[in-house]
């Protein structure tokens, strides 16, 4: 297994099975010494983040901002346009400049391509805090959130209604295929993941056991799923397509029947924020089987791992 120091996140498939185990076994010890009364963990003392943000964000801003504060470091945060990005420089020459005065970037962007360039010519590590393709650093928190809920990962049933090409629905794909958990993604035809995360995800399963599956019936996915998931049907940037998608989508709203086709203990997961009424409705995501505020907790102890061991 190589070192993960000095390596970008930009997508799971960056790191091997073993290396995200490697993450996840990090965020358990961390959280466990939190708990324990460790409030600062000074593994990243004099270490700086720069949080740069195209797209407005709760969780991922106050988790990373708090978890370098836990871990002893500082952070930098602006949103793009506040940069000299804002009136044209390149990305490359802001890649090359942030480098110079700071040991890691994360950022959240709309394309994808953006990131990708950004980590070619920045020196420092480079965090995918959200692109339009994939949304790792979500799926570290929720993988880890299984694994405290389920005393395990592999064999695991996983559910996700929705929008399959949606960026979080990419990443519980990658990573329900490195750590050996089954995925079936429900979706309307014109919703399907990306062929290439698809292709990728099936790679993976094939050397750990993992299945990945794309179905259109709501109770084919649900049915025996230890974990039910969804997502927001209108991302950030799909204002114009709100109504069209809302009616594709409405068929695939979790409701109590829906969660009752799953498992008798199983989960409800969703990254947030919700649109409740839409993709869930109130008796789900308040009820006994949610586990959404303790997955935005897990946001805070897997991104401390994650920068602890890039940075």
């Amino acid at each position: 297994m190589r070192g993960l120091k000095g390596r970008d996140y930009i997508s799971v498939v960056d790191f091997s099975p073993e290396e995200l185990w490697k993450v996840l076994e990090l965020s358990k010890e961390l959280k466990l010494r939190t708990y324990g009364g460790e409030r600062v963990i000074p593994v990243l003392q004099g270490k700086t983040l720069m949080l740069i943000f195209q797209k407005p964000s709760t969780r991922t801003r106050v988790s990373f901002e708090v978890a370098m504060k836990q871990l002893g470091g500082f952070t930098v945060t602006a949103n793009w346009t506040e940069l000299q990005l804002g009136r044209g420089e390149t990305i490359a020459d802001t890649a090359r400049t942030l480098s110079r005065y700071v040991d890691g970037i994360a950022a959240r962007v709309f394309s994808h391509r953006d990131l990708t360039e950004l980590a070619e010519y920045a020196s420092v590590p480079v965090i995918n805090a959200l692109s339009d393709t994939e949304h790792p650093v979500q799926a570290l928190a929720d993988f880890f959130t299984i694994w405290e809920k389920k005393g395990r990962v592999a064999g695991v049933r996983v559910a996700f209604l929705g929008d399959g090409s949606d960026n979080v629905a990419h990443s519980l794909m990658l990573m329900a295929a490195s750590l050996g958990a089954s995925i079936r993604i429900a979706a309307p035809k014109g919703y399907d993941p990306n062929p290439r995360i698809l292709s990728l995800a099936e790679e993976r399963a094939r050397f750990t056991g993992a299945t990945v599956e794309v179905v259109r019936d709501v109770e084919e996915a649900v049915r025996g799923a230890d974990v039910v998931y969804t997502d927001v049907w209108v991302s950030m940037g799909q204002e114009a397509e709100a109504e069209r998608r809302l009616k594709d989508l409405s068929p695939y709203r979790v409701t109590k029947e829906v969660m009752a086709m799953a498992k008798p203990d199983a989960i409800f997961m969703h990254c947030l924020p919700a649109k409740r009424g839409y993709e869930v409705v109130d008796e789900v995501i308040d009820g006994p089987q949610s586990v959404v505020w303790d997955q935005a907790e897990n946001r805070l102890h897997t991104q401390k791992a994650l920068l602890a061991l890039l940075l």
